[in-house]
């Protein structure tokens, strides 16, 4: 987990695979619910111009996070 980071720092246009998702997340059950577990492949689509929400393509659909929810998703480049 040397080489992680969290999701909302992935640049536009990157595909990362979810490392780990933060334990004392308060969104975390909420994350895992959409689909978001580790080993899940998301491409980052965009972002909103103030970079907050975060577009991802996640498992063929599209998921807005906020910026504050996306740094708890721990991912590495794929």
């Amino acid at each position: 987990m040397a080489n992680s980071i969290g999701l909302n720092e992935v640049k536009i246009k990157s595909r990362v695979k979810v490392v780990q998702i933060l334990p004392e997340s308060k969104v975390r059950k909420k994350i895992m619910d959409m689909g978001i577990v580790r080993g899940t492949e998301i491409v980052v689509a965009g972002k909103a111009p103030m970079g907050d929400p975060i577009e991802l393509q996640v498992r063929g659909y599209s998921l807005s996070l906020r910026k504050n929810e996306a740094k708890d998703i721990l991912v590495e480049l794929v």
